[in-house]
């Protein structure tokens, strides 16, 4: 099961072995995912490795879904059968595609899950003169234990993708690893980055809260999707805070390459978050933020009370870059760096000055971009 994608082609095959004519098979899992509403596994005669593919929600209003075979399985939970050689062709598009491929059946039958929920599964073939009785007999007699074992596999990747969704990636793959233990701690050595949003109490207070959910979401995309793109990892958003990481081992780079991808995170995020503007009645709001970046050693697991556990980091580390974080305020800097990582990911920094860190009993050097020019602080 660790290889859904080589089940599903060894299965397809052993039931061409057994004697049933398959050309293509299509598996259609609806997923739990806030933005993905389903994936299809097809599977080919003669073709290396299975297709994947994912829709948005915005599939069930297509033209192209609605005059599918596998709209009326999800709508009515019942067998459809069509001969791309047949009148049923002109009422699916899909069977003239199937058709031009030399396709002579289709059959789209429902996958019944124990939860209750409703998916898809659809079968074609090249056989002159269709599917016979009895291959439509043995395909229905194995729909169901299909489904168990589809079944299996697709509760597997909603928990992978949850875990990915609402703790990370990495913690997600350790959480299914069985480091569900409180006490289950590694120690990593990464870059960390932790930034706020300026202003957001006083945004708070004068705008509604739903209009604030949405800047917030509006604003963690600015961030999301470089600090995913540069190989970081989203461990927490904290009311308009985030916190990621950025692992430092040999399957990524050295800290200095590291270190520059963070970096390289930091100014995609400067930008999309400078771009962003969000129209409140007649005002246009804008948008400013800090990020103070950092690099050592953390301690990476699980930490709670009772049954409620949290994976995340802890350490001098994170709480060095959580104070760091509060200075670019007061100096009017998007990006400021400790020294640790200004000497690791070596750039064009500006020594800002040595600041009193509450919690440290020695100043920090602290460092910000040569190219920025710092914002006049109200």
């Amino acid at each position: 099961m660790d290889n859904p994608e080589g089940w599903m082609a060894e299965c397809c095959e052993r039931m061409v072995e057994a004697g049933l004519p398959l050309w293509r098979v299509g598996v259609f899992i609806r997923t739990l995912h806030p933005e993905v509403f389903g994936r299809n596994f097809i599977w080919t005669e003669g073709v290396s490795g299975i297709q994947m593919g994912t829709v948005d929600f915005e599939i069930q209003t297509t033209p192209e879904f609605q005059a599918s075979p596998l709209s009326i399985v999800f709508s009515d939970e019942v067998e459809v059968r069509g001969n791309p050689h047949g009148p049923e062709a002109e009422r699916f598009p899909v069977l003239l595609d199937l058709r031009n491929e030399g396709a002579t059946d289709y059959l789209a039958l429902p996958l019944h899950f124990l939860d209750g929920t409703l998916h898809a599964m659809s079968v074609s073939t090249r056989q002159p003169g269709g599917f016979d009785p009895e291959q439509i007999a043995a395909l229905r007699v194995i729909i169901e234990p299909l489904a168990r074992i589809i079944e299996i596999i697709s509760l597997r990747r909603t928990a992978e993708m949850l875990l990915d969704t609402y703790v990370g990636n990495r913690a997600g793959a350790r959480i299914l690893g069985g480091q569900i233990r409180r006490g289950h701690n590694d120690t990593m050595q990464a870059a960390i980055w932790l930034s706020d949003l300026r202003g957001f109490t006083a945004l708070s207070d004068r705008l509604p809260a739903e209009t604030v959910v949405e800047i917030l979401n509006q604003y963690f995309d600015c961030q999301v999707a470089a600090i995913r793109g540069h190989g970081g990892e989203v461990l927490k958003f904290m009311g308009d805070g985030l916190l990621a990481v950025f692992p430092i081992d040999e399957y990524v780079g050295d800290a200095a390459h590291v270190c520059s991808r963070v970096l390289e995170a930091a100014r995609e995020s400067r930008a999309s978050v400078e771009a962003l503007a969000f129209p409140v009645g007649d005002v246009v709001e804008r948008f400013r933020f800090g990020v103070a970046l950092h690099v050592g050693n953390i301690l990476y697991g699980n930490i709670g009370g009772g049954n409620r556990l949290d994976f995340t980091c802890i350490g001098p580390a994170v709480n060095l870059a959580a104070r760091l974080e509060k200075i670019t305020g007061r100096l009017g800097r998007t990006v400021v760096a400790s020294e640790g990582f200004a000497n690791v990911g070596r750039h064009d920094w500006h020594e800002l000055g040595e600041f009193p860190i509450a919690g440290f009993s020695k100043a920090q050097r602290v460092y910000g971009l040569r190219e920025e020019t710092p914002a006049v602080m109200a």
